[in-house]
């Protein structure tokens, strides 16, 4: 018997901060060699503008074995009044191979990728760090915000979105839920300029942060470009910043943050200082001044699905959430 998870049981059992400690468990088996995740296979619809991916992935020493399928169609809620992002996550017994679970991915999508780099933030970012710029205001935007929250005493929050309708929807949507200060703006720079923390959650093709607006002391999340031609920094925000990635082989196929200023030469493959699951590991130690800038890029791994997807499952069972088919 295989559970069937839809999008309401999902959002019952897992909450951000789980994911976020369940995240850091699975950098630490990442960097010390104890799972396995081979590079997501893709194919392009090129007739429907869209990408089909298949991410598998499994961590030993936890025993999660699962594979997400994820859609990205950027036509969507334009054309069809359908998500951008869709998918599905299948988890499986790793002793026999027996599949115990099909499960709404989308929303395990969103909050794994807003949970790493609320881990990330915990190990780069000030203690102190309050103050919170976003460019991009949809649905990643919202559980980026909830994830820095989490993990930093943030009372205030600017946010920038080209419409501003929905700018302002944001803020008023996050500053209640989230008991904090949430103010929409007019430009860009705004959202940056003066922020402990800035996130790039957009699906922009050219930069929209530049290194000239971040101050000091700044840490930044970039989850939101993931093909080589696309960045949301330019490259000197890059070049001024402490870099580090959840996987390097992954970043360096797919992240044009990065990617873009190695082509031009302003940085070099020895400006990535680390991986995720490095500072997790304590092989390499996080933020090393108040003064440094730090830039976590964010490309998404399966480990992070497959691990919060055991999670989701482990509570629906005991629960008594979901519903049980004879595959």
């Amino acid at each position: 018997m295989a559970l069937i998870l839809n999008r309401g049981d999902v959002e019952a059992v897992l909450s951000m901060r789980g994911a976020i400690d369940v995240l850091e468990r699975s950098f630490r088996e990442l960097a010390e060699g104890k799972a396995t995740v081979p590079t997501r296979l893709g194919l392009t619809i090129a007739e429907a503008n869209g990408v089909f991916l298949a991410m598998p992935a499994h961590l030993t020493a936890s025993g999660a074995l699962g594979m997400k399928l994820v859609t990205s169609y950027p036509d969507n809620p334009g054309k069809y009044h359908l998500p951008t992002i869709q998918a599905t996550i299948l988890y499986y017994d790793h002793q026999t191979g027996r599949p115990l679970a099909l499960m709404e991915g989308a929303h395990i999508t969103a909050v794994r990728t807003g949970a790493a780099s609320g881990l990330a933030t915990r190990y780069l970012a000030r203690e102190t760090s309050r103050v919170v710029g976003l460019i991009g205001s949809g649905v990643q935007a919202e559980t980026q915000l909830e994830a820095v929250c989490c993990v930093r005493p943030v009372i205030k929050a600017t946010v920038y979105s080209p419409t501003a309708s929905r700018a302002a929807s944001f803020a008023a949507r996050m500053s209640a839920r989230l008991d904090i200060e949430v103010r929409a703006v007019d430009e860009a720079r705004q959202a940056v300029e003066g922020c402990d923390i800035v996130i790039a959650a957009t699906s922009a093709k050219n930069p929209v942060v530049k290194g000239e607006w971040i101050d000091a002391g700044t840490h930044i999340n970039g989850v939101g470009s993931h093909a080589p031609e696309k960045r949301e920094l330019d490259s000197d925000a890059v070049r001024k910043a402490k870099v580090v990635v959840d996987s390097l082989a992954a970043a360096l196929q797919e992240a044009g943050d990065l990617l873009l200023p190695l082509a031009e030469g302003v940085i070099t493959k020895d400006h990535i200082y680390a991986e995720l699951g490095e500072l997790v590991a304590g092989s390499k130690p996080g933020r090393t001044g108040q003064q440094e800038v730090t830039f976590f890029k964010s490309v998404g791994l399966a480990v992070e699905d497959v691990a919060v997807a055991q999670l989701v499952y482990e509570r629906a069972r005991s629960l008594g959430i979901g519903r049980d088919l004879d595959l």
